[in-house]
């Protein structure tokens, strides 16, 4: 379990970025379940439901693109992790190279668009 023990960057653990996708993923339950049972009562007919629906809707994607982020950066770390070497190399293959650049450039278009 020393992989997990393994700093990513600054002072963040990899079993800090899992903790928080933990985290974020009770929280965003507890949210949603919140929001749900603060709008129930204002909605009295199917009009209502139109406008509120996609409110909630929205709110969870952004949620899940959020986490998204957070597994793949995680799954870039574990590979990077599984491939060390003794000497403390990262050797990986051509293939996951451009992988890694591919996830890592979804990654920067996602936190784009969300901007």
């Amino acid at each position: 379990m020393s992989q997990l023990d393994s700093i990513v960057f600054g002072k963040k653990k990899f079993s800090d970025i899992l903790e928080e996708i933990y985290t974020n993923q009770t929280e965003k339950k507890r949210q949603v379940t919140a929001l749900i049972s603060e709008l129930k009562p204002l909605i009295s007919d199917i009009g209502d439901a139109t406008l509120v629906v996609p409110l909630i809707k929205e709110y969870m994607e952004i949620g899940v693109k959020n986490d998204e982020q957070l597994i793949k950066m995680a799954t870039i770390v574990q590979r990077a992790l599984q491939t060390e070497t003794a000497e403390g190399d990262f050797s990986i293959s051509d293939e996951e190279k451009e992988q890694l650049l591919a996830a890592m450039e979804e990654l920067q278009d996602n936190s784009k668009e969300e901007k």
